[in-house]
Order: structure tokens, then C-alpha cells, then sequence
């Protein structure tokens, strides 16, 4: 079976829009990348910082309420529905509780073929990629570099640390049929 859908897994900062963006220029086939940055862009402002929401507190930790979780799930179950219509598409995801998110992307992907992608950075790295965006709150990238990725099972580990995205994107694409 072909991989219908790639799943790409790391804290904030860590690289998984870049590769994203570069596996859509080097995979032979037409790839939608959707991530959770899309889904939050999307939400309500409201929902965006409140405790229903989701809240990002002043240290980068981040909390998720009921609220958010109602439209993940739709979101999640939507992602996977075009991929059942046939699109190929990349998912740029933090998984905060770690294997709690991939058990929700299971439960939605169930049936898909899925190359599951960790995508690692140190830590001190990522603060610094974190800092140079300005779009962050500080202290987000380093709370999220191990955490989102305990009790994850993967296919497949990059790390940006010292590898450039395009790189990354390569040895991902060796992976899909």
C-alpha cells in the first residue's frame, strides 16, 4: 500500500514546517501539508487564549481545554477524510501529552498507511530558532522538545539539530512508497 499520510512530530521550533515544505518540492506527488498552527490560525480568537481553549501561559507552557479538544477531533477526523478521498497529505503536529496525541491520530488514521516521523531538536536550539521567529512565546520550545515525544512509537527519527530541513525531507521521502 502507499503511504497516504505522513506524520511529522516535534516540539515548537523544532523544523517540522520546513520539512513539510520541503518534502511538498522533492516527493513526486502532489502533498497537502496541514498542521495544528493551521487549526489554531483558524479557531475563534476566543478560543485561542482562554482556559476552554486553548491558554498559553507566560512560561510557553500550554494548556488545553474541552473547547479545543471538540474541534481537534473534527479537525482530526477531517484530515483524515481527505486522505481517504485520496489526497496525500502531511501533518505538522505537537503531540503536548506525548502518546496521548498519536493515540488520537491512530484512532482517526486508523486504516491509512502512515509514516510516523519524530522530529528532533536540542533544546537549546530550538529556544533559539523560538527567539528568532518573535511569533512565540519564549520558553515553549524547550518545555516541548522531549515531552511531545514520550511514549511515541515512531518509523522514522530526523534530527534538525545540525541537518538542514532539505536533508530531513530526503531521508523522509526514502521512507514512502
Amino acid at each position: 500500500m502507499a503511504t497516504q499520510v505522513i506524520v511529522l512530530n516535534g516540539g515548537s521550533s523544532a523544523g517540522k514546517s520546513g520539512i513539510a515544505r520541503c518534502l511538498q518540492a522533492v516527493l513526486p506527488d502532489p502533498w497537502l501539508a496541514l498542521g495544528v498552527d493551521t487549526l489554531i490560525e483558524t479557531m475563534p480568537v476566543s478560543l485561542q487564549a482562554s482556559d476552554g481553549g486553548l491558554d498559553i501561559a507566560p512560561d510557553g507552557g500550554v494548556s488545553v481545554g474541552p473547547r479545543f479538544r471538540e474541534l481537534e477531533a473534527a479537525w482530526t477526523e477531517g484530515v483524515a477524510a481527505m486522505a481517504r478521498a485520496g489526497a496525500r497529505v502531511i501533518i505538522d503536529e505537537v503531540f503536548l501529552g506525548g502518546a496521548a496525541g498519536q493515540q488520537r491520530w491512530q484512532k482517526a488514521l486508523d486504516g491509512l498507511d502512515v509514516l510516523w516521523v519524530a522530529v528532533r531538536c536540542e533544546s537549546a536550539v530550538a529556544a533559539g530558532r523560538e527567539l528568532a521567529r518573535g511569533d512565540r512565546v519564549p520558553g515553549m520550545a524547550a518545555s516541548q522538545a522531549e515531552t511531545v515525544h514520550r511514549d511515541v512509537t515512531y518509523d522514522l527519527e530526523v534530527d534538525t539539530t545540525h541537518t538542514e530541513s532539505l536533508t530531513c525531507a530526503r531521508t523522509i521521502a526514502e521512507h514512502v512508497v
